[in-house]
């Protein structure tokens, strides 16, 4: 056999043994998932932590693991329609369309749930269950072995930024859960749309994600948003009042970066750590004495539930609508979320008004010795010269880039330990909804318009 030949029967040998090791591991992942377990799994959005949604005690580890409110219901992950009437009472002709049309993809869909046939922890005690079927290959095939619905939010720390590569879910979660799935990076980069019905032709928006509104009103007669009806409110920043809004999030003294409880001080990953011998789950320093719940520096003392990382208790971030007692009726709803440890202020306006406002800033923040960062857009990355660490996630004409990178984007800076980051607004129009909705979370809701 020639020489090239032989290369390329080896390298096709190559190619066939490591997709049948692949094979073997999502299998593998699958039956682990389906026995009790949790993993983490490459979805077209982001990394999910999987678990049986059939089972609380699985689930109870989801939340353990996260360090995620209890009151803040799953998404239920399927590989196949047919397995939805074993856990969903009922659903209308307008939920069988959407399915038809963005099934399998980034859509959630808040539907009637049969009794008893999944945990009250996925529905956090709602009567309905959200649920969606990914579109991505490795997520289908572990859904398939794991021979159950599985409940799966997005795989990060509560509050963080959610991850795009398994080397994120590893960061946060490294040590609290069995295992990785690694697929490579997501494709959508933001987590899925979640709706529910309201009428026969009528559905609401309840998070926007990688399936627009526009796309939405080519199956539904009306679209309604929960962001236009007030749901959360927003904090307005005087532009004056920027710096002092900034600096009321506390920082390290020994780093100018919040600390996290567990984390190593070799390499900034979270330290692999023992099993409790009381029940089996993982656990590291940081985990409450009351009820074995992980937590991190930035949690309320009150409640356990998981605050800003080092935001003061006065800041008076946005107010939420939702009682504290009410549980949402989706994720991503009641809660801060996708924020970088760096405190982060978001600047809407025109374009040049926005440049010079953060040029200031910088100056500014920089006299004062804060390490600054400016999250932006290719078309405007050469404006921010005096910033420590200026960012692009993508491109203003292909906002489907920048949603792809905000989080590994958010996590740089995080990285760079950047202590203040302005970032630019973007059109709300198609996805720059959704991600205009993950910038304010991450930003607290605090807004400068200029």
């Amino acid at each position: 056999m020639e020489e090239d030949e032989l290369r390329t029967a080896n390298a096709a040998e190559d190619a066939a043994q490591a997709e049948k090791a692949d094979e073997a591991a999502i299998l593998e992942a699958g039956k682990q998932i389906g026995s009790g377990g949790v993993v983490a799994f490459p979805t077209e959005t982001v990394y999910g932590l999987g678990a049986d949604a059939r089972s609380t005690a699985a689930v109870e580890r989801i939340f353990q693991a996260k360090g995620r409110p209890s009151d803040n219901p799953l998404i239920v992950h399927i590989s196949d329609r047919g397995q939805l009437a074993d856990f969903v009472a009922d659903w209308n002709e307008l939920a069988s369309r959407l399915m038809d049309r963005f099934w399998p993809g980034p859509l959630t869909i808040v539907l009637p749930v049969r009794e008893g046939a999944v945990s009250e922890r996925v529905t956090a005690g709602l009567d309905t269950v959200a649920v969606r079927m990914p579109d991505h290959e490795v997520a289908l095939r572990l859904i398939a072995a794991a021979q159950c619905p599985v409940a799966a939010p997005s795989a990060n720390r509560s509050g963080r930024p959610s991850p795009t590569l398994a080397s994120h879910v590893a960061e946060d979660l490294s040590g609290y859960i069995d295992g990785i799935v690694d697929g490579g990076a997501t494709g959508v980069g933001l987590e899925s749309t979640v709706i529910e019905i309201v009428s026969d032709d009528t559905v609401r928006i309840l998070r926007p994600g990688g399936v627009t509104a526009e796309q939405l009103g080519e199956i539904a007669g009306c679209v309604l948003d929960e962001e236009d009806e007030k749901t959360e409110a927003t904090k307005d920043i005087k532009p004056e009042d920027a710096l002092s809004a900034l600096s009321e999030v506390g920082v390290s003294t020994e780093a100018g970066v919040p600390a996290r409880l567990g984390v190593s001080s070799k390499d900034g990953m979270p330290a692999q750590v023992g099993v409790s011998s009381k029940d089996g789950v993982p656990t590291e320093v940081g985990v409450s004495s009351e009820d074995g719940v992980p937590t991190e520096a930035g949690v309320s003392s009150k409640d356990g539930m998981p605050a800003q990382v080092g935001v003061s208790s006065g800041t008076g971030d946005a107010a939420v609508v939702l009682q504290e007692t009410q549980a949402p009726r989706s994720p991503g709803m009641k809660y801060t979320h996708y924020a970088p440890r760096g405190s982060m202020l978001l600047v809407e306006g025109e374009p040049s008004a926005v440049q010079a406002y953060i040029n200031r800033q910088l100056a500014e923040a920089n006299a004062r010795g804060v390490k600054t960062g400016v999250l932006t857009y290719d078309e405007h990355i050469a404006e921010y010269q005096d910033a420590h660490l200026a960012l692009a996630c993508g491109s203003l004409g292909e906002l489907e880039s920048a949603a792809r990178q905000l989080y590994a984007v958010l996590r740089e800076f995080d990285a760079c330990e950047v202590e203040a980051i302005w970032a630019e607004a973007c059109s709300r129009a198609g996805i720059g909804q959704a991600l205009m909705n993950r910038l304010t979370k991450a930003a607290g809701h605090r807004i400068v318009r200029v």
